[in-house]
């Protein structure tokens, strides 16, 4: 695949649109721009399964590789450029797939050519581009806007968000978090687009992942102290046979104070090789704690007074489960609002993503919000 997604043709904006207001009866009309592994995995097949829905056009990085896509999915139109699906009239919606460099364009784009919005996760590039795709979506308050939600802890986000209310685990304390790929340090290894700052941004491991379920748990954090390492400074970009210079860290540790008072030590990692951790949260309280292990699929709890933490079971009605699509098709129809995840919580992240970099970078801490973006 190219390294660009191609830009073509500018859209034409429709400054008088006027809100779709569908009704269950009448169908939407979803386009396609960007057609990679989690759209064909789960965004086209997800929409096509539900009543109502038409997946009409999509537009990738080749016209091939669009055409593909389309027969693959039977999609009526394929088209080269991306602003081609804004520009056509019968598209209510986009879903929009590309790497995070091309979101804020294209999220900005479509809400000014009327077309409501699904992003894929991470947001953006960075703060600034976040809080710009937030405004725009202020300004299209009839638009539906949505962000792809961090998947990992959806099975349990309301059974720990329960148990904290309750006050399970009392006043929280600490919190260590730990997202770990236990490989060892691979120097042949080809630059990743998710290492190419020029693609990725600011992104970093599974830093924003996990933090976008963190706040869900806990809200917010002020303050950031983060320090980071690139042990391999240059790789080849496989699309160019070019070196490239690597930014984006393999390794990541983060003291981070939490607006609730908790203190969090965090560890993102790609080369610690066997680690005996890939995935594991705890939540540290006066009265308890609570521990999601997602490497054994557990939520385990314990209170003051016990001598081992247990399993915790997920009532039926409390186990969250993948439904974007469902989502995003039902707060169009006025059925639903976005929970999962909003622009707002998007800019959040992708704050706190900023400030770990900030806080590498310069060797101090950074507070949040942050100051400017």
């Amino acid at each position: 695949m190219g390294s660009k997604f191609p830009q073509g043709k500018r859209f034409i904006h429709h400054p008088f649109f006027q809100p779709l207001n569908r009704s269950s009866n009448e169908p939407i009309r979803v386009g396609i721009i960007g057609a990679g592994d989690n759209t064909r995995k789960m965004h086209i097949p997800n929409l096509k399964k539900q009543q109502g829905i038409e997946v009409v056009c999509v537009a990738n990085r080749t016209l091939e590789s669009a055409e593909k896509t389309a027969k693959d999915f039977q999609i009526p139109r394929a088209y080269r450029y991306w602003q081609e699906v804004l520009n056509d009239k019968q598209v209510d919606a986009v879903v929009i797939g590309t790497w995070p460099y091309m979101h804020k364009t294209i999220s900005i784009a479509a809400l000014e050519a009327g077309k409501n919005v699904l992003c894929e996760a991470r947001m953006a590039m960075n703060a600034r581009e976040a809080h710009e795709m937030h405004e725009a979506s202020k300004r299209r308050p009839h638009l539906v806007t949505q962000l792809v939600p961090s998947p990992y802890t959806l099975k349990y986000d309301k059974t720990i968000q329960k148990l904290i209310s309750q006050h399970f685990i009392g006043d929280i304390i600490a919190i260590d978090l730990k997202a770990i790929n236990p490989n060892f340090v691979d120097k042949a290894q080809p630059l990743h687009w998710r290492q190419d700052i020029t693609k990725s941004g600011y992104n970093t491991l599974q830093l924003g992942i996990w933090v976008e379920a963190l706040y869900r748990w806990v809200g917010p954090a002020s303050n950031v102290l983060a320090r980071s390492q690139v042990l391999v400074k240059q790789r080849k970009n496989p699309e160019t046979d070019a070196m490239e210079h690597v930014q984006i860290p393999e390794h990541v540790d983060i003291i981070a104070e939490m607006a609730c008072g908790a203190q969090t030590n965090m560890q993102f990692s790609s080369v610690l090789g066997l680690s005996d951790i890939k995935n594991k949260c705890s939540i540290f309280g006066t009265e308890g704690t609570l521990v999601l292990d997602l490497d054994k699929g557990l939520l385990l709890g314990g209170q003051k007074g016990a001598t081992e933490l247990k399993p915790i079971e997920i009532a039926k009605e409390d186990e969250g489960t993948w439904r974007v699509e469902e989502e995003f098709i039902n707060s169009i129809r006025g059925l639903e609002k976005v929970k999962l995840t909003t622009f707002q919580q998007g800019v959040d992240y992708m704050e706190f993503t900023e400030a770990v970099w900030r806080s590498a970078k310069q060797q101090r801490a950074v507070s949040l919000p942050l100051d400017t973006v």
